[in-house]
């Protein structure tokens, strides 16, 4: 499909952005609560990143959720989905891969500078198809140089292939707070707890403690960017004390609670 026109209004169809000659386009567009993007992929590579919301995203290998100071990079031909929590105010980065260093083209969350969010919105205002040497050109460049100093989170959620793991892992994932060991688990999936705990080494690449620990703190930090208070975030996570609550998260995650809701 043809680029929109140069000043044209702004288009919000992800497939005017795959062939643009430019290195970066950048779409605004906003979602209401509970909205779900199924399972697709793009020909560029992209930044999702929302200025109001949370997102939740996820692959066929990993899940992922994304408040409003974060953002993800989804190198090209990912198959990926997005569900929206809040009403979501979404810029994204349509991204030639020539234009930025290889090692940033890997699936993962980054901060979002300041600098970096006001370049982003910038060029989010900038016309589609914008001019070489024009204040878009500039604007590309410069997001290009700050996405290659970037700093990486580890807040991606591994999700297993075998069977009895996802039926497991899926339980985990609607209920956090669910506080059932592996010997309990054992009975329900059909395993033992030996077979259990070496399923989650090889194929989710951590324990069953530190794997449940994180989605319980992945859903933690989407209900803090709802502003949801912190003691009943413990209490839905698992944790029969704020205090122990706060004290684990802030370890794992480099920012303690408090922190994350005064940002919603």
């Amino acid at each position: 499909m043809s680029a929109p026109a140069l000043n044209s209004p702004r288009s919000t169809e992800p497939s005017d952005y795959q062939d643009l000659k430019q290195p970066i386009g950048a779409m605004a567009k906003s979602y209401a609560d509970g909205h779900h993007i199924p399972l697709h992929q793009h020909d560029r590579d992209q930044l999702l990143y929302a200025i109001r919301g949370v997102m939740r995203l996820r692959t066929e290998q990993e899940a992922w959720v994304i408040p409003s100071d974060r953002a993800v990079y989804i190198p090209a031909e990912t198959p990926h989905s997005v569900s929206m929590h809040g009403t979501v105010d979404m810029r994204t980065l349509y991204i030639a891969a020539a234009s930025v260093d290889k090692h940033v083209q890997t699936m993962r969350v980054l901060t979002v500078s300041n600098l970096l969010r006001e370049m982003i919105l910038a060029l989010s205002e900038e016309p589609v198809d914008y001019g070489a040497d024009s204040r878009g050109d500039h604007l590309a460049r410069l997001i290009e140089l700050e996405l290659g100093r970037a700093e990486e989170l580890s807040l991606s959620i591994p999700l297993p292939s075998d069977p009895r793991l996802q039926r497991l892992c899926a339980s985990i994932l609607a209920d956090p707070a669910d506080r059932r060991t592996l010997d309990g688990w054992a009975q329900i999936v059909g395993a033992s707890p030996r077979t259990l705990a070496r399923l989650f080494e090889t194929d989710l690449g951590m324990n069953f403690n530190k794997w449940r620990q994180r989605v319980r703190f992945h859903n933690a930090l989407e209900a803090l960017s709802c502003g949801e208070p912190i003691s009943n975030v413990a209490y839905q996570n698992g944790y029969q004390s704020a205090s122990a609550f706060s004290a684990a998260f802030s370890k794992e995650m480099g920012i303690s609670p408090s922190k994350v809701s005064s940002k919603k």
